[in-house]
């Protein structure tokens, strides 16, 4: 099977990339301070972060900006380039955004919120587990070529690696890979539907946010513990709020930057040893591989940081405005992940988007079922849906849209993620694996 070949954008320079990127930023977070007339009907209905994300989205489409290109030299060799945006705001803003939004954490307050949080992580995890094999069988109904194949062609291997990434992440993935050798010509479609479906969910789960009273009142839920962080976090901001000065913005700018510093030397090495000493962390195959990852480790050192800076006076940087600049690096973060998404293929494979929206369908209602039987907050179902599917990229951004001091939260869960994500990718495999032979 040839590689498809993917079109080169109208833009290809990161450069050029970024300030569209930061236009779209600015459009809607100008647009959403409008307060009259239409603007205000639409961001009523459309939730300003949604905007910053599907808009990249649409210039992506569109042929304007991609993610990744192919470019064939007139001798007929094939390239791929890629945009290092992605790369910049994960690697670099992310743990940045981790250590300012962090810095004020009161982790008493974390701990008074209770189980809830984990028991949605939990259950939405096993909705991923039940889910593709759920899929496998419903699809299979109308349409067995799309579930079908032999030895390493086989579709429910390829599934496997969505499996890793939306239990766990990357790591995750990366191990199904290895586990289960899928064709690797193939696996580009794998790729599309893990990052269309998820990115789409995600949406949907933002679109919720602006909706969050009325689902909580639905699922009558108990929000108490909730708004005592939130009065105690604004009270605690409101008390030490001052104008900040340039020397503020240079000592954050440190605080955060050095987080990063230190989260990418000690998360490299960490990383680079245990994978030269450890076998077991070594072999892709094993449960313990997580532990090799870079971007592991560099999540839990800068959200460890924060927490060591949350004991020191610079807590009080929270007055000056930390968390808003962990909050604007965050944004552009949601737009490099908007340019991911290609709206034009998903069509390209039809049988396996639906595998992908049955999948995580099936995710969605155990979640919902879950949080009304045991009354959680909507915080909860989406901090803990997005922990599984989206990791650490993607849960502090959901769980910082209800509120700033909420972000560690997200971040816990997404890292207990990684724990939980090749044992439970491998259970839904091997459930894949018999629903395809029925």
């Amino acid at each position: 099977m040839t590689q498809k070949l993917l079109p080169q954008p109208l833009i290809t320079e990161d450069t050029v990339t970024f300030g569209l990127l930061a236009l779209c930023l600015g459009f809607v977070f100008y647009t959403s301070s409008i307060k009259t007339g239409f603007w205000k009907k639409f961001y009523s209905i459309i939730p300003a972060v949604l905007m910053c994300y599907l808009l990249p989205a649409l210039l992506s489409s569109f042929g304007v900006i991609a993610e990744k290109w192919h470019i064939v030299d007139t001798l007929g060799n094939l390239s791929e380039h890629n945009s290092r945006l992605y790369y910049m705001a994960s690697r670099y803003l992310l743990p940045a955004a981790l250590v300012l939004m962090t810095l004020s954490i009161d982790l008493k307050a974390i701990s008074n919120l209770g189980s809830k949080a984990l028991i949605m992580f939990l259950t939405g995890s096993a909705g991923i587990i039940i889910g593709g094999p759920l899929a496998i069988l419903i699809v299979s109904i109308f349409s067995p070529e799309s579930v079908g194949g032999n030895n390493f062609d086989a579709i429910w291997r390829g599934l496997s690696t969505i499996a890793g990434s939306w239990i766990g992440g990357s790591a995750n993935q990366a191990a199904m890979y290895e586990i289960f050798k899928y064709t690797p010509e193939k696996y580009g479609g794998m790729v599309l539907v893990d990052i269309f479906v998820a990115n789409v969910w995600m949406a949907i789960l933002l679109l919720g946010v602006g909706k969050t009273k009325k689902i909580d009142a639905w699922l009558k839920a108990d929000t108490s513990a909730i708004e005592k962080l939130k009065i105690k976090v604004t009270e605690f901001t409101e008390k030490i709020t001052r104008v900040p000065t340039l020397g503020d913005y240079m000592i954050m700018l440190g605080l955060a930057f050095t987080g990063v510093g230190i989260a990418h030397f000690f998360g490299g090495n960490i990383s680079t040893y245990l994978k030269e000493n450890v076998s077991a962390i070594a072999d892709a195959t094993n449960f313990l591989s997580f532990l090799g990852s870079s971007f592991f480790w560099m999540v839990v050192i800068a959200t460890a940081v924060g927490i060591v800076l949350s004991f020191t006076k610079a807590k009080n940087y929270e007055g000056a405005g930390a968390s808003k600049i962990g909050g604007m690096f965050i944004y552009i973060l949601v737009t490099t992940i908007g340019m991911k998404v290609d709206l034009g293929r998903v069509l390209e494979n039809p049988g396996l988007i639906a595998i992908g929206f049955i999948w995580i369908s099936i995710h969605a209602i155990l979640l919902i079922a879950a949080a009304k039987l045991i009354k959680a907050p909507y915080f909860f179902l989406a901090v803990g849906s997005q922990a599984n599917v989206g990791g650490a990229a993607s849960a502090p951004v959901v769980a910082a849209e209800f509120h700033p001091s909420l972000t560690s939260v997200g971040v816990l869960l997404a890292v207990f993620g990684y724990v939980v994500g090749t044992g439970g990718a491998l259970l839904c495999a091997y459930l894949m694996e018999i629903a395809s032979t029925l």
